[in-house]
């Protein structure tokens, strides 16, 4: 089994208070949540993408935007798990004319990194 592979700007630091070296992997159990800014790097690529359709979004308005994020793998640390999909609501402090980029998994040259959802 090989290990979840995290890093972040903030955990080193925590690491460090914790004894951890930022060399070492850090296994987190199924169904962590994982914070944003975190580098999830798994060590295969996620299996087939599986089939959604969105339902209706939950409020529809005229000044709220959404977006169906489409669910995704995502590694554990030990096995691929199903993230189902779901509505993105664009916050007020983002740009007007900003536009949702799906979460993607990037192929590095040390496994494949998790690359969040964003509004650019």
């Amino acid at each position: 089994m090989r290990p979840l592979i995290m890093a972040s700007l903030a955990l080193p630091m925590i690491f460090a208070s914790a004894g951890i070296a930022a060399a070492d992997s850090v296994v987190l159990p199924a169904g962590t949540q994982i914070a944003q800014g975190t580098v999830i790097i798994a060590p295969s690529a996620p299996p087939p993408v599986r089939e959604e359709t969105p339902p209706p979004p939950p409020t529809t308005t005229t000044t709220t935007v959404q977006v169906w994020e489409a669910g995704h793998w995502m590694w554990n640390g030990s096995t691929w798990e199903w993230t189902h999909g779901q509505y993105v609501v664009r916050p007020s402090t983002v740009s007007t004319t900003a536009t949702w980029q799906p979460g993607q998994w990037v192929q590095q040259p040390n496994g494949w990194t998790w690359v969040e959802g964003h509004w650019q």
